[in-house]
């Protein structure tokens, strides 16, 4: 992965060109950029005229990015990029815990909470052990 060497002082994210942390950082102060590029149809506005347009797409319906294997569009080269590990098996990034590999940073981020916290479905008694079913009270004759 890329340096990612300037950090917000506020909230900080990182980012590996100075200008994008100074665009970034008019998020907490809410000046507005030097040129503004704004969405006619929602007025979602935009730092760079090519994030306006990539944003147009959402409007347009427009997918020009295709996979070439199954044939599946998408708005976003980033998006295709993604989705071409399911058909590559690629899985870039690693779990440093247990070593177990995915497709996309954000399941890897998604499991790896699984090492830093309880599990969310466990159930356990008050001296912290795994809870059971059980049936002792059933009949199960038939």
């Amino acid at each position: 992965l890329g340096s990612k060497p300037y950090s917000c002082t506020t909230c900080g994210k990182s980012f590996s060109e100075g200008g994008t942390l100074t665009v970034h950082m008019r998020t907490h102060t809410g000046e507005k950029p030097y040129k503004l590029y704004s969405c006619k149809t929602c007025g979602k506005s935009f730092s760079k005229a090519g994030n306006l347009k990539v944003h147009m797409r959402t409007h347009t319906g427009e997918k020009p990015y295709s996979c070439q294997t199954c044939g599946k569009s998408f708005s976003k080269g980033d998006t295709l990029k993604v989705h071409m590990r399911i058909h590559t098996g690629e899985k870039p990034y690693v779990c440093n815990t247990c070593g177990k590999r995915f497709s996309e940073k954000s399941k890897l981020k998604r499991h790896t909470a699984i090492h830093n916290e309880e599990k969310p479905y466990s159930s356990k008694d008050q001296n912290g052990n795994h809870g059971s079913f059980c049936c002792f009270d059933k009949d199960f004759d038939s």
